[in-house]
């Protein structure tokens, strides 16, 4: 079967080709009752505007693009998918680019993209969002954008953005881990260039401080968000006179890496070593025993920085009508499973016996 035109539509409603499109571009100038009947066609007909169709016609781009630099598939996938559900339900169309975040022609590149494809404006991801040179360079060039970023509370200032509370959550699962009696907790860092990973890590160092353990910088690894190094930074750690009884991994791809790594040596997960992870993502409920972790609403976040950037594009092109602008926040939330458990007493009295 075909699929149901704008004619069709029209036609449906007893209506023009012109109002047909004003109701789907919502515009304000359209009769209640006649936006009514309009919104009844297109929903009998499951009529689906082609978002790259009209933003050939239209003077106003109704495409958006979704900007990436990450090493986590799982991660870009849910922030996919988050950014294509508000896109469908506003009736915009989707582009994807990943790109290289340490080009130094990074803006130039994606100005050209933007003019390319006709976007109206940039979703972008860390650690771009998180680049303040990159947003004036951007901004200078007339990009409508909103960030995603790593943030403990709003920021207040550049464009708008979406950001996570990734050091409060990280704080949570550091104090988890002291509550099972756990004094000596490795840390793996993800990639440098993402605040999230700085965040992360400042949540960890502050709750050591605030249950009085002095912080340890041999237990803190440099890495980035990839399984394999979490399985060497695992087997840094477990090498030293004084091995770690927990680590926290950045992300659930490391906290996999480090679980690979004790089985290698041969450890029983939690008894022998407790693992935790970050973001909730397949690793933590694939693995066995499943992740203690901090449950990130991936898909939320992207789809709220979509929704944010097409309300903004709209109040420019109908300033008359209001709509919300603010900028939201997300928080982690702890997940509590199988990889963590109390320090075995064996471990804790030779601990204190050491002392």
């Amino acid at each position: 079967m075909r699929r149901p035109t704008i004619k069709d539509v029209a036609e449906r409603a007893k209506v023009s080709l012109k109002t047909v499109s004003r109701v789907i571009n919502n515009e304000p100038s359209v009769m209640q009752g006649t936006r009514a009947r309009v919104l009844h066609a297109i929903a009998e007909l499951d009529y689906e505007p082609d978002p790259a169709a009209r933003n050939l016609r239209s003077a106003t781009p109704f495409v958006i693009g979704l900007v990436y630099d990450n090493p986590n598939p799982y991660h870009i996938i849910g922030v996919q998918n988050g950014v294509l559900a508000a896109c469908r339900e506003t009736g915009f169309g989707l582009q994807i680019q990943p790109c290289d975040s340490t080009s130094p022609l990074l803006a130039e590149e994606l100005a050209e993209f933007v003019q390319r494809s006709r976007l109206a404006g940039l979703v972008l991801t860390a650690p771009m969002s998180e680049r303040p040179e990159l947003i004036a360079a951007l901004s200078a060039r007339g990009v409508q954008l909103v960030r995603i970023i790593a943030a403990t509370e709003d920021p207040g200032d550049g464009p708008p953005c979406v950001y996570v509370d990734d050091r409060d959550a990280a704080y949570e699962i550091t104090e988890h881990l002291i509550q099972l009696g756990h004094q000596r907790i490795g840390f793996l860092m993800g990639g440098m260039a993402h605040r999230s990973s700085t965040e992360r890590h400042a949540g960890y160092e502050q709750a050591l401080k605030d249950y009085g353990i002095s912080p340890d910088k041999h237990l803190v690894i440099p890495g980035d968000y990839t399984f394999d190094d979490g399985f060497r930074g695992a087997r840094r750690l477990l090498a030293l006179r004084e091995p770690p009884t927990a680590i926290f991994g950045s992300n659930d791809e490391i906290a996999a890496g480090v679980l690979a790594a004790a089985k290698s040596a041969g450890m029983n997960v939690p008894y022998d070593l407790s693992i935790a992870g970050f973001e909730d993502s397949p690793f933590s409920k694939q693995s066995w025993p499943p992740l203690t972790t901090a449950k990130q609403a991936t898909e939320d976040i992207a789809k709220q920085a979509a929704r944010l950037l097409i309300a903004r594009l709209r109040q420019d092109a109908y300033a008359d009508t209001p709509i919300a602008l603010h900028n939201q926040g997300f928080t982690p939330q702890l997940v509590v499973r199988g990889s963590t458990a109390p320090v075995r007493p064996a471990r804790a009295e030779a601990k204190t016996q050491s002392a």
